[in-house]
């Protein structure tokens, strides 16, 4: 068996979310299924480097997949994606140590959430629209109170019986260009619809309905209120996964791009 790490990207609104879900069409399903074709084969192993939910996309996923091959990695890479949907594109495709895992192996990982200021005819999908003005900079002098290692069971699901809900978030900055809205936020992972609530809690504060105090309280104690504000998946996006030694940038990749 060989070992590759496969970095992707996709369109979460065609699945339902990264997970396999037998007879549903997942983002790790297809991929098997590709692996499958390509291969010719049913014995391999394949781990992402966390779940996202139905309808969340990702600009940059991570995976390991476990194979016996003498493919090269870039012919893995042309031959998957002949295989997969148009909704997945696999970036890049390298040979890793056997002892690399996805998941295991992240130090960090960033979301970027895109909200529009008005209303789009392509975007639907891929944005969340809000119709009311929102003040940005109350928005962004909020997002201190995020930061740091604290307890966010306000604010996430637990994936499993256990699980610690202390998160350290190490930034969250708001940008806003043109008609778009964006919150970048970086954390040493994060909880079951954590970065949703986090960005409906501090959209209400934008539209002038919850205060610095009301986000104090929820890290007080257990609160169900974030759960009411929680934002769609449709303008959520897995933006990058960090592994030792990669530079960690607390500006979202858009953004970055087009300066």
């Amino acid at each position: 068996m060989s070992r590759f790490k496969l970095t992707l990207e996709y369109d979460g609104s065609k699945f339902k979310g990264w997970q396999f879900q037998k007879d549903l069409p997942t983002v790790m399903g297809k991929i098997m299924d590709a692996c499958k074709d390509v291969f010719s084969a049913n014995d391999f192993e394949l781990y992402g480097s966390g779940r996202t939910d139905t309808g969340v996309h990702a600009l940059f996923q991570v995976a390991h997949l476990d194979i016996k091959t003498v493919m090269p990695p870039h012919i893995i890479k042309i031959k998957l994606n002949d295989a997969l949907p148009a909704a997945i594109n696999i970036l890049h495709v390298e040979k890793t140590s056997p002892n690399f895992h996805a998941r295991h192996d992240a130090v960090a990982r960033s979301y970027v959430y895109h909200i529009s200021k008005r209303r789009t005819a392509f975007g639907k999908d891929f944005v969340w629209w809000i119709k009311d003005k929102l003040d940005v900079k109350a928005m962004a002098d909020v997002t201190p109170l995020f930061i740091g290692m604290k307890d966010f069971k306000s604010f996430g699901v637990k994936d499993k019986e256990g699980e610690s809900t202390m998160v350290d978030l190490t930034s969250i900055r708001i940008f806003e260009i043109d008609d778009a809205i964006l919150i970048h936020i970086v954390g040493s992972h994060f909880l079951w619809r954590m970065v949703r609530r986090i960005v409906g809690v501090i959209v209400e504060v934008g539209r002038g309905r919850m205060t610095g105090e009301d986000i104090q309280s929820f890290f007080r104690g257990k609160s169900e209120i974030p759960s009411q504000f929680t934002a769609p998946p449709s303008g959520l996006y897995l933006e990058r996964v960090y592994y030792k030694g990669d530079p960690i940038s607390d500006e979202p990749k858009w953004l970055v791009n087009v300066q």
